[in-house]
């Protein structure tokens, strides 16, 4: 009937049709009008269409007949029309009653009332693994058979998901459209924006159930737990190291491939760490920027600081095993353990003298250099 009234109705009309228009369409207009009021009413469609060969959007397949006046998106039905121009009008008529967030269509407040039941209805056939949409489980199977529909059009790289590849096209544009109201700092995605206020308004809201250490990110505190669980899900495919984090094991891995990719401004030095870099910088720069609040020593590194620090506390945290001298620090009971062992890992490539400790050796050098200086 709608798309009767929308052939009928004479381009430049209003959206309502006018009686003459309804007149025409079964011979006579005394037929709809001995219907009941709120039934004509009801035949009136209160939100513009377009007819068809005006529609703005003329891609959309023939079965699209309404658009939207104002965007011009094309529907197969008024009632979706009606759902798309919320987004518009901002109208949420569907509210949760137990958090009162609110919701464009009934469809989505079902799945946001999951989260509250913690009802999860889509099961991956693969691995078990349960969510609460049927969208996520199609986006999780993915994984599985390393499907990536999506492609940029630039750079070639392939995803998962739509909103992923769209966030991705904003490193090409520069599009940072989600700023923050009280430093102006502007970001590519609405999450990285939430979790940046978090800075401004010192919010943690994921804590540890073992320690009670709150966190802003949940990545983080994830991270934090294995510190409990003793868990190591990253191993090295070449010696089989196993880490916590992801980013340890890339590091890790330089030492097999020799790779130093942070290179010293002032003496072309190179590391495998950033951090490293920065700890190096220092010795240029002079810089101690940790100060033990009791002596007022400075220190280039913190862990330097911590264990300077023992000086003062008396902590020996580092025990023997085998005869219970305590020390200071861990290197320093790695070498005290050769004395039990008999290791000696540092030789002398011009006698094959071999020792516990690199000073020794360095020290030991010394009777070669200066035997070489008095013979000449």
């Amino acid at each position: 009937m709608i798309m009767m009234l929308m052939q009928h109705r004479q381009p430049g009309t209003g959206s309502r049709a006018s009686p003459d228009d309804l007149s025409g369409l079964d011979g006579s207009s005394s037929h709809l009008k001995r219907r009941p009021a709120v039934m004509q009413a009801a035949m009136l469609p209160v939100i513009k269409l377009h007819r068809i060969d005006t529609c703005p959007d003329q891609d959309l397949p023939k079965p699209r007949r309404c658009c939207c006046d104002q965007c011009g998106r094309g529907f197969t039905s008024v009632h979706n029309l009606k759902i798309h121009q919320r987004i518009h009008t901002g109208d949420r008529p569907y509210s949760c009653d137990e958090c009162g967030t609110k919701f464009t269509q009934m469809s989505h407040l079902k799945t946001h009332k999951r989260m509250h039941t913690g009802e999860r209805p889509y099961s991956c056939d693969q691995c078990g693994t349960k969510f609460t949409t049927m969208s996520t489980l199609k986006t999780h199977k993915r994984m599985h058979t390393g499907e990536r529909p999506y492609s940029c059009d630039q750079c070639g790289t392939k995803f998962t998901q739509m909103s992923h590849l769209k966030t991705h096209k904003r490193m090409h544009t520069g599009e940072r459209p989600y700023s923050c109201d009280q430093c102006g700092e502007s970001f590519t995605q609405m999450s990285h924006l939430t979790r940046h206020k978090r800075m401004h308004t010192g919010e943690r809201p994921y804590s540890c159930d073992q320690c009670g250490t709150k966190f802003t990110r949940m990545s983080h505190l994830k991270r934090h737990k294995r510190m409990h669980t003793g868990e190591r899900p990253y191993s090295c495919d070449q010696c089989g190291k196993s880490f916590a984090l992801m980013s340890t094991l890339k590091t890790h891995r330089r030492i097999h491939t020799g790779e130093r990719p942070y290179s010293c401004d002032q003496c072309g030095e190179s590391f495998a760490r950033m951090s490293h870099l920065k700890r190096h910088n220092r010795m240029h720069t002079g810089e101690r920027p940790f100060g033990c609040d009791q002596c007022g020593e400075s220190f280039t590194r913190m862990s330097t600081l911590k264990t300077h620090r023992r000086i003062h506390t008396g902590e020996r945290p580092f025990g023997c095993d085998q005869c219970g001298e305590s020390f200071t620090e861990m290197s320093t009971l790695k070498t005290h353990r050769r004395i039990h062992t008999g290791e000696r890992p540092y030789s002398c490539d011009q006698c094959g003298e071999s020792f516990a400790r690199m000073s020794t050796l360095k020290r030991h050098r010394r009777i070669h250099t200066e035997e070489a200086f008095w013979v000449w």
